[in-house]
């Protein structure tokens, strides 16, 4: 797994449930609107010009309105509270949306394959590029606003599907440069360079494809939460004085919520009520820092443990 997959398996959320909802609608609310910004000004630029370029970030950017309706529909869903058939909550959505929002990625990217290939044995020449290049230079402004408020939903609550729609908009900033570039070179006659950068666009599409469905599986095959994270919850639990250790530390995510399992190894002669409180104060010290966390904590007398190990090994 890369690094940039790993860093972004390993947000957790830090907000109050509260929090959380508030900022994910404001994320998903702000995504649909500036993919149907994006289409509208776009589609006049593609019309204009005839670049491929062009027309690949629009097929993009209606894709991209696809996805965020997607992502908004699945967030609504997986803030819905847990019931009687969906005890664990409906997290999982997202990272359904995720799946989807993937081949619908992988879709645009094949079709704009296929057209940038044909325009490559068969380069025509592109008119208004300077018009072309202003819109790409909005669109990245646009853009990059939006990016930096998904970056930070996504560090504050751990959205999945924020983060795969985020992903969509990243690429866009990449493809929008490329386009600016294509478009510029096509100004001194470098007409074929339009359809290599509409070829290199699509490989780079499917790249971030590929990383939101490594998302989206690690949620939806309840992947362990990264090692800087459990160390931090081993870390949590050693400053209660009464705790001896810890062993079969379990995590994982879904949506927002954050489950923590742990075995906490307590002295022999407690009883079973200040077993119980010392585990609560354990378990208010983890809700301090993840408000959106579900744990559950079994207290083992100390005696019990066949192997008992320092917190700083505990695995």
């Amino acid at each position: 797994m890369d690094s940039s997959t790993q860093k972004s398996n390993s947000a957790t959320p830090h907000l109050s449930p509260e929090e959380s909802a508030r900022w994910m609608k404001i994320a998903t609310y702000a995504s649909a609107s500036v993919a149907c910004v994006l289409i509208a000004v776009k589609l006049v630029a593609w019309l204009w010009t005839d670049s491929v370029s062009l027309l690949a970030t629009l097929i993009d950017s209606c894709l991209d309105a696809v996805a965020s309706l997607i992502t908004l529909l699945a967030v609504r869903h997986a803030l819905v509270p847990a019931d009687d058939e969906h005890r664990f909550g409906h997290g999982k959505a997202e990272a359904l949306a995720g799946l989807a929002q993937s081949m619908f990625i992988t879709g645009s990217a094949l079709f704009l394959f296929l057209e940038a290939s044909a325009r490559f044995f068969h380069p025509q020449t592109i008119e208004g590029s300077h018009m072309g290049i202003a819109v790409m230079i909005f669109s990245i402004i646009v853009t990059l606003g939006l990016v930096i408020l998904q970056r930070y939903v996504v560090r504050k609550t751990g959205s999945t599907a924020i983060a795969a729609d985020s992903l969509h908009y990243k690429s866009d900033l990449f493809m929008n440069a490329s386009v600016i570039l294509a478009l510029v070179l096509a100004v001194y006659g470098w007409q074929g360079f339009d359809a290599v950068f509409g070829i290199g666009i699509a490989f780079y599409i499917l790249y971030s494809a590929y990383e939101i469905i490594q998302h989206a599986m690690h949620d939806l095959m309840d992947h362990e939460l990264s090692s800087d994270e459990r160390k931090h919850i081993r870390e949590l639990v050693s400053q209660h004085p009464q705790a001896h250790g810890m062993h079969d530390l379990r995590t994982r995510k879904s949506g927002t919520t954050v489950f923590i399992q742990l075995h906490l190894e307590l002295d022999d002669a407690l009883t079973l009520l200040d077993a119980h409180t010392i585990s609560d104060q354990v378990e208010a010290s983890l809700m301090a820092v993840y408000p959106n966390a579900e744990i559950i904590i079994h207290e083992d007398p100390i005696s019990a443990v066949s192997i008992s190990e320092p917190f700083e090994h505990t695995q």
